[in-house]
């Protein structure tokens, strides 16, 4: 190719590990709890999460539900997906303030699941690490 229809290279710093450690918490909820839920996340600072409709059931494969007196077989629950990547906040902090806000005492008050991440990536910037959570203009 020639120089002057290559593409330039750019070098993006590599994230070290150790530098920050990033967590995913995913919280699978019911639709209804959800605005509590994301006022108790916004209390802690969380800037940032995706919510995605599913449907899927439990170990009691779903709450018996009735139409006009007749129960009907129902394996598919409608819920929502939270997902949120944590650095500088506590992860307890933000499973026990979940469990405050999803909390009924009754079947489908929810599931939090949590994962290590190894890197984040900011596309519009390139950057990594932890300054691709921050979101400062």
């Amino acid at each position: 190719t020639p120089v002057a229809e290559a593409v330039e290279v750019k070098t993006v710093p590599t994230f070290e590990k150790g530098d920050s450690k990033f967590t995913k918490i995913e919280i699978i909820c019911k639709e209804a709890r959800f605005e509590k839920l994301k006022r108790a996340m916004a209390q802690l600072g969380i800037t940032g999460m995706t919510v995605t409709h599913v449907m899927g059931y439990g170990s009691q494969k779903g709450k018996p539900e009735y139409y006009r007196g007749v129960l009907v077989d129902t394996n598919l629950l409608p819920k929502i997906q939270v997902e949120m990547v944590v650095s500088a906040i506590p992860v307890r902090d933000v499973i026990e303030a979940a469990k405050k806000a999803l909390y009924t005492g009754h079947i489908g008050d929810g599931k939090i699941f949590v994962y290590n991440v190894d890197n984040v990536v900011k596309v519009r910037t390139g950057e990594e690490g932890y300054a691709a959570l921050q979101d400062v203009e």
